[in-house]
């Protein structure tokens, strides 16, 4: 096989993409509640359903919190593990290959979090792929104590924070400097402000932007999420390494367990942190409580993330299920793509370049606006995957990647 070839549209793992295009509208749910310009403290102006927003805030937290990025970053472990299956990296220039797709993806991350969006998980992920690149050579046995090890370490490093502040010093740096940034640019200002009238212009978006990538890194060290994420990886990696997960998808027993073994111990954990959740002044300040929400977020949050791909992995091996499964799978084919617009559809709708409907709905309303983009991403990625081989930004990505332009259209 020759190490720069592209990998076929052929050989694409159906189920990859259907769990992914999934993944990417439980994303877009979490991050509407930022990307909205949501301010809890503040009825919203359209409050038909503000009665209920709380119950939709807390059902969010159980069922949608951190259980469809994991479900990504096991997807990203998984990928990467085909992508070396399919590419000798013995061979000279192949680990260049796979290091020059990382770091297209940090560009176009970067490119994200700076003009777009500061919520962007895709550089993040590009630089834990560079780490993850270290254990291709561990032993099954080694990847799944990383595995475990990483997951379960959110707790005892929000313990240590509680007792030593010294540990709290990367996000503290980091949560300085977005706020020097900050009132550097807004000298007539006493904080951030998250309302329309600081998005206005495109100038307003990127002084945002600017010193909200140093807070969203800060945040990132705050809320552990390297080993969360790192450790998915490894998982994702085990999986896809020597096509084990055609043993997993094909053992229907198998599946069953880890659905019900992972809602048994996921549901009442995920239940407990909702309820943390309300109020986490504890949690942003190491209190106990915040240890709390801490271990059940650990203890939770992976276990109902697998139940729910055993359930998808269930529906799909019958034949009425997987037909209807597969409307998801052009838009998990062209993910980089519909995350991307996620941004620029929610840029439009709540920002004052836009529409400037920021913080004038509630949870209720914009869970069901997602519905209705991911409804029309359905539809506009079945149309354009007939017309080209793959989304556009997959397309430039792979194209950079490979180091000539791959051919478009079908």
């Amino acid at each position: 096989m020759n190490p720069a070839a592209p990998v076929k549209n052929t050989d694409r793992e159906q189920f990859m993409d259907i769990l992914r295009g999934i993944s990417i509208l439980g994303i877009f749910i979490a991050n509407l509640h930022f990307l909205s310009l949501y301010n809890p403290n503040q009825p919203p102006a359209v409050n038909y359903f503000h009665a209920f927003d709380q119950r939709m805030i807390f059902l969010q937290a159980m069922f949608v919190e951190g259980k469809f990025y994991t479900l990504f970053s096991l997807l990203f472990g998984w990928g990467i593990a085909l992508q070396l299956q399919k590419v000798n990296l013995e061979q000279q220039g192949a680990t260049r290959l796979v290091k020059r797709r990382l770091w297209g993806m940090l560009l176009f991350g970067m490119m994200h979090l700076i003009l777009l969006w500061t919520g962007d998980i895709v550089a993040f992920y590009a630089m834990l792929g560079f780490v993850l690149l270290l254990f291709r050579k561990s032993t099954d046995k080694k990847l799944l104590a990383w595995f475990v090890l990483l997951i379960l370490s959110p707790i005892l490093l929000y313990a240590l924070k509680m007792n030593f502040t010294w540990i709290r010093a990367p996000e503290n740096s980091l949560f300085d400097v977005s706020d020097h940034i900050y009132k550097y640019l807004h000298p007539a200002e006493d904080g951030p402000r998250r309302g329309v009238s600081q998005t206005s212009s495109w100038k307003e978006i990127w002084e945002r932007t600017i010193s909200g990538a140093f807070f969203r890194y800060g945040y990132l060290f705050f809320v552990s999420r390297i080993p969360k994420v790192l450790g998915m990886f490894l998982l994702g990696y085990y999986l896809g390494r020597n096509n084990r997960y055609k043993s997993f998808l094909q053992n229907k027993k198998l599946l069953l367990h880890i659905a019900v073994i992972g809602f048994a111990i996921g549901l009442p954990c995920n239940f407990f942190l909702a309820q943390f959740m309300e109020n986490e002044d504890p949690y942003w300040n190491y209190e106990i409580t915040g240890w709390y929400q801490t271990i059940v977020y650990a203890l939770g949050v992976v276990p109902q993330a697998l139940a729910y791909a055993a359930c998808i992995a269930l529906v799909y091996k019958s034949v009425l299920g997987k037909k209807l499964l597969l409307l998801f799978q052009p838009v998990g084919k062209m993910a980089f793509s519909n995350y991307i617009l996620h941004t620029l559809v929610g840029i439009f709708t709540f920002y004052g370049v836009g529409l400037g409907l920021g913080g004038q709905f509630g949870p209720t309303v914009w869970t069901a606006f997602a519905f209705a983009v991911f409804a029309c991403q359905i539809v506009l990625s079945h149309i354009w995957l007939r017309i080209f081989h793959f989304g556009p930004i997959e397309w430039f990505w792979r194209s950079m990647t490979y180091g000539k332009w791959q051919k478009m259209l079908k």
